[in-house]
């Protein structure tokens, strides 16, 4: 069990990063101590901000020999609380922001070694800059950390193409619990010379030890993009727009697929500056999508989806400022159900072909339980990830309505597992999650976390109390 640090164990780490590396000054700490939902508020006696490698890893030495619990953060984008210390203020704050380096791309091989620290944009920008393209795409992309992605397996919106944050990922080099340095940093696509260390760091939001830097995977830019947003009259009319989008455009023609409620759009629109309803006549549902094909294609697509009724109406994009508007109403979507008031936000998947059955099933739990609730599902319909939240009733207390937030959760998430789903699709476990995940897990697998835990962390230190174990 991690105890809290003496004073003398804060000097050390204090001189571990020299004095631009720390800060105890409670206005420096304010913005790092609360996720941005103001869900999670914790406490540290210190932040650090290591500026190297060998600076995480004598810090964690140090807490190692003390036995001082670590939190490592990015960019505090999270939502499920793991980049959050503990209310009790005995764990320090490691913040991976300066490490920030990209340390070389390998326009040949399609990699990039980057530090944890490096903003998701930052990583993009860099791949374009050699004419290449870093595929993890996210509405936080302006302010999260590759670190902090890699730590949640991060998801977003080109996952049916390129895969999870996990399948992005080549190498890493890591700070163990113990303050020792694997440098896993190989741009090998095959190597079977033992265990994939890499794969137990990435998903474990900071548990097991902390990503300092990774070799990523680059692919070639895609040259054209077509972007389409059209209305739908069914989650039964989705799934079947996805499979004509596949059927036209080839293997892996379908670059991203996103599901929008008429509500969602509804709120974009009440309350995000310059943001309009880009089509003429309403719909319950709708698709935005990016196809990469020529737009002769992505022109006959729309219409044998007009032909079949799978869609009402549509809009193609004439420009890439216009599929960037298009793509702004989906990724302004959190923003603007946190102006609205209250929301309850659950990260689930399913099987593709339950999508239908899970809306409908839930939807009707959910409205049944709070009577009024409004309901707010969107999200990466394509892997089978839906965001299924839901803002506060009209007249209700913000703070009454959220205190209803495990109750609703726990009955979206059993329907969720009864339909062969997960509770957490991308966003992790952390806080959020942790009681809810153990009884959804069976005792072998919960054994098993147990023992890998045990084994990388004997102390207990990395991000204490985060985490399915």
């Amino acid at each position: 069990m991690p105890r809290p640090p003496d004073q003398a164990t804060l000097e050390q780490l204090k001189q571990i990063t020299g004095p631009t590396g720390w800060s105890d000054d409670p206005d420096t700490l304010a913005p790092h101590l609360v996720e941005w939902r103001s869900r999670y508020q914790g406490k540290t006696p210190l932040l650090l901000k290591p500026a190297n490698t060998a600076e995480v890893a004598a810090i964690v030495r140090v807490c190692a020999q003390a036995e001082v619990g670590i939190v490592p953060q990015g960019g505090n984008t999270g939502l499920v609380g793991a980049q959050i210390p503990r209310a009790n203020g005995h764990e320090v704050l490691v913040n991976l922001s300066r490490m920030n380096r990209v340390r070389s791309v390998d326009a040949i091989n399609n990699t990039m070694t980057a530090e944890a620290g490096c903003l998701l944009a930052a990583v993009q920008q860099a791949a374009a800059e050699k004419d290449r393209l870093f595929p993890l795409s996210l509405a936080a992309e302006g302010s999260c950390q590759i670190g902090g992605n890699l730590s949640a397996n991060a998801g977003g919106i080109h996952v049916l193409r390129y895969g999870n944050s996990r399948d992005l990922v080549l190498g890493l080099e890591v700070v163990t619990a113990q303050g020792e340095i694997w440098d896993g940093l190989r741009g090998l696509r095959k190597d079977n010379t033992g265990y994939d260390l890499k794969q137990l760091y990435i998903g474990a939001e900071g548990t097991l030890g902390i990503i300092t830097a990774a070799v990523l995977k680059l692919f070639p830019r895609n040259r054209q993009v077509e972007t389409a947003f059209a209305a739908v009259p069914s989650p039964e009319a989705v799934l079947d727009l996805l499979t004509l989008a596949r059927e036209v455009s080839g293997d892996g023609g379908v670059l991203a697929f996103e599901m929008i409620s008429r509500f969602a759009l509804d709120l974009v629109v009440k309350h995000v500056a310059g943001s309009i309803d880009p089509l003429a006549t309403r719909s319950p549902w709708y698709v935005l999508v990016d196809l990469t094909v020529p737009r002769a294609t992505a022109e006959a697509f729309m219409t044998q989806a007009l032909d079949h009724g799978l869609i009402t109406d549509a809009a193609l994009a004439g420009s890439a400022a216009q599929a960037a508007a298009l793509w702004k109403l989906r990724e302004s979507i959190s923003e603007a159900q946190k102006r609205e008031g209250g929301s309850i936000k659950n990260d689930i998947s399913v099987p593709l072909s339950h999508i239908p059955g899970f809306i409908k099933q839930a939807l009707a739990a959910v409205v049944e339980l709070v009577p009024g609730i409004r309901p707010v599902p969107f999200g990466h319909v394509g892997d089978g990830n839906l965001h299924f939240n839901f803002s506060q009733p009209t007249g209700m207390a913000e703070d009454a309505y959220l205190a209803r937030w495990e109750e609703v959760s726990q009955v979206v998430h059993a329907i969720a597992v009864a339909h062969g789903g997960s509770i957490s699709a991308e966003h992790g476990i952390g806080v959020a999650k942790r009681e809810e995940a153990r009884r959804y897990k069976s005792a072998v697998e919960l054994d098993l976390m147990r023992r890998i835990k045990q084994a990388l962390d004997p102390k207990g230190i990395m991000n204490p109390g985060k985490g399915i174990v």
